[in-house]
């Protein structure tokens, strides 16, 4: 079953496929709009965290390709009363082609997957953000050429987002430098991973606790909010903003970096993670990469459909 649950699962050659076809559907949607290819196909897309961006890319990819998309939450689902993930993916799958997944625990995505008999994609777990990482290479490639063998330098949390990053470094063949505290580093096994495929790769991460130094010489900085979605509340939650301040986006580490871009998957807490000045200034592509997600969704759709962009 071709789901799409972290780009860890594909080689470079078949995410470069992948964002082949969203670069085309793309340039076929500015020059008049794209071919049904989705006709006749349902998305069922399923929320158990809040969307902006995932629930509109979705649902615009499916329409725009002829197809149709149907929104369940836990609230107005039987999810909400207690139906197992096992039996909701047995039921939708008897009903829909392919089912998109914004979960708040990435075991839950696994169990949606091993249990549905149709394609399902990764609208974001705890563990990982892949929709959003082909979305920000497109964009990337878009202003600053191949992305093989450039440097990109993330600064902050070691989060999701960053997890795919890390995935796609080694992917994609670009060196990732890490700028984050210590105490909030990506989990070991997906450092061990990267480690472990040093023979095949010539990606490579590298971390630093000083961002100053981890940006001279980069072609984008990379950021992403402090407090993950459902994060704000725990008990943590102002010493990690303490541990995090010194990794603010701002004005003087764009300078450092001199020639490099800004990018961040929003939503952002200006002020916090990023500067105003930084986000919405000149060399920031954070609106490009919110437009990509429409064009990579309708690329992974047809990817786990198995049509030809």
């Amino acid at each position: 079953m071709p789901h799409f649950v972290d780009i860890a699962d594909f080689t470079g050659d078949e995410l470069r496929n992948i964002l082949k076809t969203a670069v085309s559907l793309k340039a076929d949607f500015k020059a008049g709009g794209n071919e049904q290819l989705l006709k006749g196909k349902t998305l069922a897309m399923i929320f158990e965290k809040n969307s902006t961006r995932t629930r509109v890319s979705f649902d615009l990819a499916m329409r725009q390709l002829g197809g149709y998309a149907m929104e369940l939450d836990c609230q107005n689902s039987q999810l909400g009363r207690g139906e197992s993930i096992a039996d909701t993916a047995r039921v939708l799958s008897r009903y829909v082609d392919i089912i998109m997944f914004r979960a708040r625990e990435h075991f839950t995505l696994l169990e949606m997957a091993s249990s549905a008999s149709v394609p399902v994609i990764n609208g974001l777990t705890s563990y990982s953000h892949p929709c959003q990482i082909l979305a920000d290479i497109l964009t990337f490639e878009e202003h600053k050429g191949p992305i093989a063998g450039k440097t990109l330098t993330w600064v902050g949390d070691g989060n999701n987002v960053l997890i795919s990053y890390i995935h796609a470094a080694i992917l994609f063949g670009f060196n990732l430098n890490i700028a984050c505290p210590t105490a909030y580093r990506p989990l070991d096994k997906v450092v061990d991973w990267a480690e472990s495929q040093k023979a095949s790769s010539s990606g490579r991460i590298q971390f630093f606790t000083d961002a100053v130094a981890a940006v001279k010489g980069t072609q984008a900085i990379v950021t992403d909010t402090w407090m993950s979605m459902g994060d704000e509340e725990k008990g943590d939650a102002q010493a990690k903003k303490a541990a995090l301040k010194p990794y603010q986006v701002n004005e003087f580490l764009m300078n450092t970096a001199e020639d490099a871009i800004f990018m961040h998957c929003l939503p952002a807490h200006r002020g916090e993670e990023v500067t105003p000045g930084v986000i919405d200034g000149n060399r920031s592509v954070v609106f490009d990469e919110a437009e990509n997600r429409l064009h990579v969704q309708k690329a992974v759709l047809l990817h786990c459909l198995g049509i030809q962009g």
